[in-house]
C-alpha cells in the first residue's frame, strides 16, 4: 500500500471509529493491515480520555508569570506575525492542557498570534492528522504525535533541530537541545536519523511506597527484585488485618494495563516480548521467571486488582489499601490530593533494579527492555502549515524551559521531558505534600535517564498488546492453564501477526 493510500485508509478508518461505525478492535485491525501502528499506551486511550491527566489551576498559572526575557522574545519575534492564527490538534496530555490555559493570556497577549488548541480523543487526533497530511491541507500547523506514528508522518513534519539552525532569526536563544533527555529524543521523537518533533509528554513507571509502614516494620526501600518481593510479602502479612495489602495492580483481563504490568516484570528478569529474530520470546526461561514473579505478587494484592486498570489501581493507593506499587508516576500527585487518605504518607523512588537485563540489540522490533515502562509523545511542526513561522514560535514557546517548568508544577504531575525542569526552583518548591506535588520528580528523572523501557514498534503490536497478551494473561489469572500454556498461546498468535514485519 502506497503512503498516500495508507494515510487515506487511516483517516477513513479513524473517522469510522470516531463516529462508532466500527468498533475499537476492527479499527486497530485496519490500521495494522495498512502497516500503521499505535503504541500500546496510545491504543488503550482510544474511545475515552487519558486516565489520569488531571487538571491545571488557571489561578495558579496566572500567578506564575513568565520571565522578562521570554516575554521580550515573544514580543520581538512573535510581534511580527500579529494577527496570524495557528492551530494545534492534540489529545489531553498534561502539557497540552496547560498550554491551552496559557495561550490566550500569555502567548497571544505578547505576540498577537491567535492559537486554536483543539483537544480531542486520540482517534480523532489520528483522523485529523492523517487527513491533513494526506491531502497536504495545512488545516493544522502543529500535530500531536504518538511515538508509533513517526514512520507514517516523518515526511510530513519538519525536523525541528534543522529548522532551528535554519531559522536563526526566530530561534529561542535558550531552547537548548541538550536539555531534552536523550532517551526521549531517540526513543520517542526520532525516525531513522531525523527528528520528527520535540518530546512533549512521557508517562513512566516509578516505585511508590508507604514510608510510615516501611519504618514501622523496619524495612528499607527496595532496590532489587528480591528486596521488592520481600517488602511486599512482609507488609502484606503484617498489615492485611488493617485492610492494607502489600501491593496493588492493574490486571484487568483484555486491557493494555495488564500488559504494562507484565512487561515491567518481564523486562525486570531479563526477558523481552520479541527476540532479535522477530519471534515472541515471552515464554523463554527469562520470560517465565518474570511471569512467575508477577503471579507471586498477585497473592499480595487486593483480589479486585484483577478487575482494575490504572484507575482502580490509583484509587486503591489513594484509599490506603496498598503499601507499595510500581506504576505510572502520574498517579503520585493524586496521593497528596484532596480525596486521598494517604496525604504525605507516600514516597516515590527509583524502580528496583532488574535482576537481569536483556540488551535492546537482543530484542526485536526496536523494543527496549527496562523496568520503567513508558508511553510518550511529541509535538510536531507540519510541513504543510500555512503559517510555519508563527507555529514555530509557538512550538518553541510551549517547549521552552519556562513553560515546561510551569506545566510541571501546575499540570497533573506528568513526567517532564527536560532535564532543567527537575532543577527549576519552582519545581523544587512544589516538592512538598499537597495538591500539585512534585515530590516524585527525582524518581521520574532518574527512571527516564536510566531505566526507561519501550514496547516493540510494529503495527501488529496494537493487537498483540491490547488483546492477545492481556486476554491470555487474564485467563491465567482466572486459573485457566499453566504459565507455559499461556505463553505458548500468546506465541502462536503473536508470531503470525508479526510475520509480515519480520526481517527475512
Amino acid at each position: 500500500m502506497k503512503d498516500w493510500d495508507r494515510k487515506l485508509f487511516a483517516a477513513e478508518s479513524a473517522g469510522a471509529f470516531a463516529s462508532r461505525r466500527i468498533g475499537k478492535r476492527e479499527f486497530l485491525r485496519r490500521l495494522a493491515l495498512a502497516g500503521i501502528g499505535l503504541s500500546g499506551f496510545a491504543a488503550s486511550m482510544l474511545g475515552g480520555p487519558r486516565p489520569f491527566s488531571g487538571s491545571a489551576s488557571t489561578q495558579a498559572l496566572a500567578q506564575s508569570s513568565p520571565s522578562d526575557d521570554l516575554a521580550k522574545w515573544l514580543r520581538d519575534v512573535g510581534g511580527k506575525h500579529r494577527g496570524t492564527k495557528i492551530r494545534f490538534v492534540s489529545e489531553a496530555t498534561p502539557p497540552t492542557v496547560v498550554a491551552k490555559l496559557l495561550a490566550k493570556d500569555e502567548f497571544t497577549a505578547h505576540t498577537g498570534i491567535e492559537v486554536d488548541i483543539e483537544i480531542v480523543p486520540l482517534e480523532q487526533v489520528l483522523q485529523k492528522v492523517t487527513a491533513d497530511a494526506q491531502g497536504k491541507l495545512g488545516a493544522y500547523d502543529l500535530y500531536y504525535m504518538d511515538q508509533s506514528w513517526t514512520s507514517l508522518f516523518a515526511g510530513d513534519t519538519v525536523d525541528p533541530r534543522e529548522h532551528y539552525d535554519r531559522k536563526r532569526d526566530l530561534a529561542l536563544p535558550d531552547l537548548d537541545w541538550n536539555d531534552f533527555f536523550t532517551p526521549l529524543i531517540q526513543g520517542i521523537s526520532t525516525y531513522k536519523d531525523s527528528l520528527v518533533g520535540i518530546p512533549f509528554d512521557v508517562p513512566i513507571f516509578i516505585l511508590m511506597y508507604r514510608k510510615d509502614l516501611l519504618e514501622k516494620h523496619r524495612l528499607k526501600v527496595p532496590t532489587t527484585m528480591d528486596d521488592y518481593m520481600t517488602a511486599v510479602r512482609t507488609l502484606d502479612e503484617a498489615e492485611r488485618g488493617n485492610g492494607i495489602r502489600g501491593t496493588t495492580g492493574q490486571l484487568r483481563a483484555g486491557h493494555y494495563s495488564l500488559t504494562c504490568d507484565w512487561t515491567a516484570w518481564l523486562w525486570g528478569h531479563g526477558g523481552s516480548v520479541f527476540g532479535k529474530d522477530g519471534f515472541f520470546s515471552g515464554g523463554d526461561e527469562d520470560g517465565l521467571r518474570g511471569l512467575a514473579y508477577m503471579l507471586e505478587l498477585v497473592k499480595y494484592m487486593p483480589p479486585e486488582a484483577k478487575g482494575w486498570t490504572w484507575d482502580g489501581e490509583a484509587q486503591s493507593l489513594r484509599e490506603g489499601k496498598a503499601a507499595m506499587a510500581l506504576s505510572w508516576g502520574e498517579i503520585f500527585p493524586g496521593l497528596d490530593g484532596p480525596e486521598s487518605k494517604v496525604v504525605g504518607l507516600m514516597e516515590a523512588a527509583r524502580p528496583p533494579a532488574e535482576a537481569k537485563l536483556r540488551s535492546a540489540d537482543a530484542a526485536g522490533f526496536q523494543e527496549i527492555p527496562h523496568i520503567g515502562h513508558q508511553g510518550g509523545s511529541s509535538i510536531c511542526l507540519s510541513k504543510h502549515s500555512k503559517n510555519p513561522d508563527a507555529a514555530w514560535i509557538f512550538m518553541q514557546w510551549v517547549c521552552s524551559r519556562e513553560v515546561a517548568a510551569r506545566s510541571a508544577v501546575h499540570g497533573s504531575g506528568g513526567a517532564a521531558v527536560r532535564r532543567s525542569t527537575y532543577k527549576d526552583p519552582r519545581v523544587l518548591a512544589a516538592a512538598k505534600a499537597g495538591p500539585g506535588t512534585t515530590r516524585h520528580f527525582p524518581a521520574t528523572e532518574w527512571t527516564i535517564g536510566n531505566a526507561m523501557g519501550s514496547g516493540p514498534k510494529l503495527p501488529a503490536w496494537v493487537e498483540i498488546a491490547n488483546h492477545i497478551i492481556p486476554g491470555e494473561l487474564g485467563k491465567l489469572l482466572a486459573g485457566q492453564g499453566t504459565p507455559e500454556q499461556c505463553m505458548a498461546a500468546i506465541k502462536g498468535r503473536a508470531d503470525r501477526l508479526a510475520a509480515p514485519f519480520r526481517k527475512g
